[in-house]
């Protein structure tokens, strides 16, 4: 893409994927991509490969991604630069013939993980699960987390309480329980009890989720937290509000509403999208923000129109 008057200001990018399939099960995929920058000085280069075997009894993963410090697609979306990250993930699907009325047992594990260029770790996620599913549609995930993070330099977290730099190990168990997700009215509960940057955290998060057929759909979740910090305590909570409806199976609005009440701040984003293919056609999108609280008069808003076509240049 181009911007600006000067011959210097301007940003490339390109990018090579592909995907192989082995046998009935196997999947091997994988990208490499370049920007080119003016005044940059790091490596602007990214890849990824992954493979995977997933079959009636048996899952598994594993992709190695490497994003350079100074990789900048500027007309994509990129979420963290600068990094390495190792992934693995295996699984076991058990059917019980009569067990407690369970139709399937999933245990499994997984690891990601994020180093920078240096060899510092910014992330471990090591994750210890296993998924009880009966035939009522029932659902209980019962779960062990070994987390690291690193933190290479003092933040706030809290209104005058700080992490300081360091890494962090902690361990916590995770309980998630689902009631039949079809049903008209579902309800799920997540929680998620251990250590958390040297102190101690307790998190809820309930969901009640509603739906009419195929059109309307609605969740409503909150999201609590209490945290116990060598430096302090406090509790932080999150509610979010889903809304989707289709007008036809091309057709569909839909709101997310999100209100953070630590800070007093409530988000909005609308999308009406008419599709002409997967991830192309008509996209309308409004975002506000309201700083002041429930009540008060949005501090920023956003409209945006986009319009986008999939064509095949061979055909």
């Amino acid at each position: 893409g181009y911007g600006g008057d000067s011959e210097d200001d301007y940003n490339h990018t390109f990018s090579l994927d592909g995907r192989w399939g082995i046998g009935e099960y196997g999947l091997i995929q994988g990208f490499v991509a370049k920007t080119e920058t003016p005044g940059a000085d790091e490596g602007e280069h990214a890849f990824q490969l992954a493979g995977n075997y997933d079959s009636e009894k048996w899952s598994y993963s594993a992709s190695y991604t490497e994003v350079a410090d100074d990789f900048n697609p500027e007309v994509g979306f990129l979420t963290r630069r600068g990094d390495r990250k190792p992934s693995v993930f295996a699984m076991r699907r058990i059917r019980p013939a009569d067990l407690w009325g369970l139709l399937e047992i999933r245990p499994h594990a997984s690891y990601n993980g994020y180093w920078d260029f240096d060899g510092f770790q910014e992330t471990g996620f090591l994750h210890v699960d296993t998924h009880w599913e009966w035939r009522s549609s029932y659902e209980l995930h019962t779960g062990i987390n070994f987390t690291r993070e690193g933190v290479k330099e003092a933040f706030e977290i809290y209104p005058d309480i700080y992490v300081s730099p360091g890494t962090y190990d902690n361990v916590e168990a995770q309980i998630v329980f689902y009631t039949n997700r079809g049903a008209p009215v579902a309800f799920n509960m997540r929680t998620v009890i251990g250590g958390f940057f040297g102190g101690d955290r307790v998190s809820l998060t309930p969901a009640l989720t509603f739906r009419i057929g195929d059109t309307f759909n609605a969740e409503f979740a909150w999201n609590y937290n209490d945290i116990d910090l060598p430096e302090g305590a406090f509790d932080a909570n999150l509610g979010q509000l889903r809304l989707s409806y289709s007008f036809s199976t091309l057709i569909n609005l839909q709101a997310l509403i999100q209100y953070n009440e630590q800070a007093d701040i409530i988000g909005t984003n609308v999308r009406f999208s008419w599709l002409q293919t997967a991830n192309s056609g008509l996209f309308l999108v409004y975002n506000e923000v309201d700083e002041r609280g429930i009540g008060a008069l949005p501090t920023g808003r956003e409209l945006i129109l986009k319009y986008s076509h999939i064509f095949d240049v061979f055909n």
